[in-house]
């Protein structure tokens, strides 16, 4: 029986740590045990402390639904370089975090966040986010307006509500996808996020890839097809109105991502998804925010426009 238990903790041990193996992560990494739908699961996070005089401000980057904290390297040691404590947490679901099957929601990932900010005992926060997590981050800072000092959403998604035009999909036909997914398709699909691909860009596809050879992949791939529904099920749109905290959009301007852009019509596809009138749009929405607008930027400026992006992040944060 001891033999038997020795074995599980092992296979578990092996099965976690399968993608901190593959992919380096820029800093160390920490966990917050977290306890949700009578489950426990871990959450993983950097904590990057100022390398020049530090400002005492804090800021807590939200990563998109194909990333995790990784990407936020550069914007990490640009951050950290200009005074600011950094947390970089990879959501539950995601990265080094557990994969718990889960009613994932904005509402239980901005929980999770908080707590977080309050084991670390910050209790005033900048917010900065990307994609996906431009949606997270907007539930996060109406469920907690007095700990969010400032927010930048850059090219989040959900500017829209995609109930309305994207056809409905069950949540086993979004496994199936996701559990067939290769190199070659999550590549394809990150090509759609620039308007000229580089070969730099393939390390954020080796990134998203890791997942393929982790033990855990089908539990991954469910943890995907539930998130994909979360975004779907859970528009944020209707309520940028009651966002009052300085808030500034940087919206590429090539970006057309649409989530469940393949199921959408080819006669209406190109009403959809056009970030330069979605951007506007928004500002417009939240009371008092500034539009940084990047022309021919795609979907990730900080990736691929990076000074451009570090000098709007920096001016609105001064």
């Amino acid at each position: 029986m001891k033999l038997y238990f020795s074995f599980l903790l092992l296979s578990w041990l092996t099965a976690f740590s399968a993608f901190a193996q593959t992919i380096p992560y820029p800093y160390p990494v920490r966990y917050i045990t977290l306890h949700q739908e009578q489950k426990t699961m871990r959450m993983a996070y950097m904590d990057v402390a100022p390398v020049s005089t530090a400002n005492g401000k804090s800021v807590i980057l939200f990563h998109g639904k194909n990333f995790n904290g990784i990407y936020w390297r550069d914007v990490i040691a640009f951050l950290s370089k200009a005074g600011y404590r950094v947390i970089v947490p990879d959501q539950v679901g995601w990265g080094k975090s557990d994969y718990p099957d889960l009613h994932y929601s904005f509402h239980a990932l901005a929980t999770n966040n908080k707590r977080l900010l309050d084991s670390l005992k910050i209790n005033k926060v900048i917010v900065i986010a990307h994609s996906m997590g431009g949606m997270l981050a907007t539930r996060f800072t109406l469920l907690y307006p007095t700990l969010v000092s400032q927010l930048i959403l850059e090219n989040p998604i959900g500017l829209e509500d995609y109930r309305s035009f994207v056809p409905y999909s069950p949540l086993d036909s979004l496994y199936k996808t996701e559990v067939a997914a290769t190199y070659e398709s999550y590549k394809n699909y990150q090509q759609s996020y620039y308007p000229q691909w580089k070969p730099e860009y393939e390390e954020w596809v080796r990134a998203q890839a890791a997942a393929l050879t982790d033990p855990r992949f089908k539990r991954i791939a469910w943890a995907n097809a539930l998130t994909y529904q979360m975004i779907y099920e859970q528009p944020v749109c209707y309520e940028f109105k009651n966002i009052k905290v300085p808030t500034l959009l940087i919206i590429g301007q090539a970006d057309r991502t649409i989530v469940g852009k393949a199921r959408v019509p080819k006669t209406i596809v190109n009403q959809y998804g056009q970030y330069p009138i979605l951007g506007k749009h928004t500002q417009q929405q939240i009371p008092g925010s500034q539009l940084v607008e990047l022309p021919g930027v795609g979907h990730i400026p900080h990736i691929q426009t990076l000074e451009a992006y570090k000098k709007a992040v920096l001016e609105f944060l001064k």
